[in-house]
């Protein structure tokens, strides 16, 4: 069975979100104790490789469950409750370029992980502290500083040198999440995804240790250290996160297999697409659009970029896209549009969109994506990742190196006309119910002056291609945008009783001018 990844998600927005910008005074200190222990040891990323390997070779002990039954109980409210006291901080008054906060375990947050500070070389651990929260009406006390935490989140003056905002949150098994200027938290990527839409049931590899470089005054980065373990893998990771319009995360990973494992997903990312202009009739909702990505993108090894839609049907999809030495991939938020969602709460035209850019040359493999069927938007139901081709065998170390971009969209000018929509519908003549018929309508974003679009699209300059692989193409037309200035391919499609692979591009002078639009037809 498939396991969803789901509530921790719309938790995890609560908690990390409204106390997430807050007003920046360096001259403010805390009379408190530190609780980093004064004790230290070594520590840098030859270390953290060396004690992966060492666990790599040791059998797999899931984390102790020493949490007290009282935080286990804790109600959603009563968790919430629970609050980071910002002034007790480790870092806060020491007037550095970022400051770290702590996730309370309890609720759904009931394994624990150790968080160690690393400052001149030296590693020590920054044990649990009641005086780091505000309990709110809660009563209880707890005694154990070595109770640990349930995760942690680094603050940094993202969108004014006034205020720190937060910045990035891992919360929850391998699972993180980072902003960029004026965005909100959306999906997620995860440190690794192992056998994830396999019969046999997903393994969840977690981060079972944390060591964060304590930044310098003037850093513009700060390096986290992580050490993963499952029952199939260990592994060493380092993020080096920069801030900006764009906040960057340069992720490297040694990984130590403890046996041969069937798929390995790497980079992998997790998002939430509940409805959209291809699936609104399912949903009995006043809100046009509710999704964190609306496409899978992908910029291949041949220099062709294809656009995926996302899609929530009735059944599990799972679809895979060759390739050899990927330029990226990534799961956009094309539409920014307030309007197409009317929510102004949950801000969806704000969610980041990630972009998974490869270091090196990652060789033959495939970009999968997952469409699991969903009925609420507090469920991930959107996963995407890389599987390389080679077999992963017990003992022998695998290494990657991706940056990671939190961005509206691409960071890259591919040269490339955007596909922005995709709207389905009854095909045919408008105004006839002409069933066995599908029309697809697709907006296209043309680059240059209005004016010679339309004159080149009159001219039949710019023409689309149209491919299906079952079913019949009985129409295409092209027509000028004067609403977005570009251009929209309308397609009938009749299908027949075969899952169909459509492909629309736009040509000019027999040159590909757009993405690729890559749309699945299921019956």
């Amino acid at each position: 069975m498939l396991k969803c990844l789901t509530v921790w998600c719309s938790l995890f927005l609560i908690i990390s979100g409204p106390a997430g910008a807050f007003s920046l005074n360096p001259f403010r200190h805390t009379d408190k104790a530190s609780p980093v222990t004064d004790a230290g040891e070594d520590f840098n990323r030859d270390i953290l490789i060396t004690k992966a390997v060492k666990l790599s070779k040791e059998p797999y002990e899931a984390p102790a469950d020493n949490l007290p039954q009282e935080l286990k109980d804790l109600s959603y409210d009563q968790y919430r409750d629970i609050r980071f006291v910002r002034e007790n901080g480790p870092w806060y008054g020491k007037r550095l370029p970022f400051e770290v906060q702590f996730f309370h375990p309890g609720s759904l947050f009931q394994t624990t992980v150790p968080i160690n500070e690393v400052f001149n070389g030296k590693s020590r651990p920054i044990n649990y502290s009641p005086d780091f929260f505000n309990y709110g009406k809660n009563i209880f006390k707890i005694t154990d500083n070595h109770l640990g935490y349930a995760g942690f989140r680094l603050h940094n003056p993202l969108n004014s040198p006034t205020y720190y905002d937060e910045l990035v949150s891992f919360l929850g098994a391998s699972y993180f999440r980072a902003l960029g200027k004026r965005q909100k938290y959306g999906l997620s990527a995860r440190g690794l995804a192992i056998d994830t839409a396999v019969q046999t049931g997903e393994e969840f590899p977690i981060f079972r240790e944390f060591w964060i470089q304590r930044p310098k005054h003037g850093d513009k980065t700060v390096t986290v250290y992580a050490l993963l373990d499952s029952p199939s893998i260990t592994g060493a990771y380092t993020f080096t996160i920069i801030p900006g319009k764009d906040t960057i995360m340069n992720v490297d990973t040694v990984l130590i297999p403890r046996k041969g494992i069937q798929k390995i997903g790497l980079a992998p990312l997790t998002s939430m697409y509940l409805f959209g202009e291809n699936t609104k009739n399912r949903f009995d909702d006043h809100r046009p659009e509710v999704h964190d990505s609306d496409g899978l993108l992908i910029w291949n090894g041949q220099g062709e970029v294809l656009l995926r839609p996302l899609d929530n049907s009735k059944y599990l999809r799972i679809s895979s896209f060759m390739d050899d030495n990927p330029k990226g991939f990534g799961l956009m938020q094309r539409d920014r549009n307030p309007a197409h969602y009317l929510d102004f709460e949950a801000d969806y035209e704000q969610r980041p969109s990630v972009w998974v850019e490869p270091i090196g040359n990652w060789g033959k493999g495939s970009v999968q994506l997952i469409e699991i069927p969903s009925q609420q938007e507090i469920h991930d139901n959107i996963v995407a990742f890389w599987i390389p081709a080679e077999a992963v065998k017990p003992g022998v170390p695998l290494q990657y190196q991706y940056r990671l971009h939190w961005s509206n969209n691409i960071p890259f000018d591919t040269g490339l006309a955007e596909i922005t929509s995709t709207y389905t519908g009854i095909g045919g003549v408008s105004g006839t119910l002409d069933t066995d018929k599908r029309k697809f309508a697709v907006d296209f974003a043309l680059p240059g002056k209005r004016k010679d679009i339309r004159r080149d699209i009159k001219d039949g300059k710019i023409i689309p291609e149209v491919s299906t692989s079952e079913g019949k193409i009985i129409g295409t037309y092209l027509a000028y945008n004067p609403v977005t200035g570009g251009g929209t391919v309308y397609v009938d499609f009749e299908p027949n009783n075969k899952t169909a692979e459509l492909r629309i591009a736009l040509k000019k002078d027999n040159k590909n001018i757009s993405e690729v639009w890559s749309y699945q037809w299921l019956p």
